[in-house]
């Protein structure tokens, strides 16, 4: 069964992955840890233009399980971010990402957590807007909730928590640029226009048909511990900006 998953998970994400390489959405880019690994992606993330985050570019990792996209990956931010719903290690909490399992003491709605039908690029659009709209009903950064709460508040005369924000931001722009990465600063630099692809008289592939053949109904989890490798806690919380 975990051999079937496996299988049916590579295809998945091998299809997502050269999708986004071929047709980018605005908003940030991916590219492979490693190129033998299609489980553990590298992503950055644009901070969108009249936002705190505006010049901003924040590394994440994003690991996959082995039955993908039946149970949703992890994302881990690389870069400090200062945000309700970022904890001190970067990872990140968004109801997206949680299993649909149902547990009234959360305060989310099973609509709201992870189905099948999701994929990459909902996620980081879901992400990159919650950055500018974090949720403070559950943070995971209960200091960086209320710093928020008084910037928003207070209509912005608050300056702590945006001081903090933009700072980040141009420090992970800095960083960006050293790597060769262009960071786009204008809506017109963010904005990706669409490209009109030639007629292929390839076939397409549809989403759904990556595990059609192979999924068995009845999957159960694989027990062997190794959906996700280890990784040291990196400290990306309140400490220094």
């Amino acid at each position: 069964m975990a051999n079937k998953a496996t299988s049916s998970a590579l295809r998945a994400l091998n299809v997502e992955y050269k999708s986004l390489l071929e047709e980018p959405v605005e908003g940030f880019c991916v590219k492979l840890v490693n190129e033998d690994n299609l489980f553990e992606w590298e992503v950055a993330i644009f901070g969108p233009p009249d936002t705190l985050y505006m010049g901003g570019c924040f590394k994440a990792r994003m690991k996959f399980p082995t039955d993908y996209p039946y149970s949703p990956p992890s994302i881990r931010f690389l870069t400090k971010v200062w945000h309700p719903n970022v904890y001190e290690n970067g990872d990140l909490c968004i109801s997206i990402l949680h299993p649909p399992i149902d547990d009234p003491q959360s305060g989310e709605l099973p609509c709201e957590r992870w189905n099948p039908t999701q994929n990459v690029r909902t996620i980081l659009l879901s992400v990159i807007s919650l950055l500018n709209e974090p949720n403070t009903f559950s943070p995971a950064n209960v200091d960086a909730s209320v710093m928020y709460r008084r910037w928003r508040d207070s209509k912005g005369k608050d300056k702590e928590y945006e001081n903090i924000i933009r700072k980040q931001a141009m420090a992970a722009r800095a960083e960006a640029e050293r790597d060769g990465l262009k960071v786009p600063l204008t809506l017109e630099d963010y904005c990706i226009k669409t490209q009109v692809k030639p007629n292929s008289s390839e076939p397409q592939i549809e989403m759904t048909d990556f595990y059609d053949d192979d999924y068995d109904e009845e999957y159960d989890d694989p027990s062997d511990g190794s959906e996700y490798a280890e990784e040291d806690d990196n400290d990306s919380g309140n400490g220094e900006l």
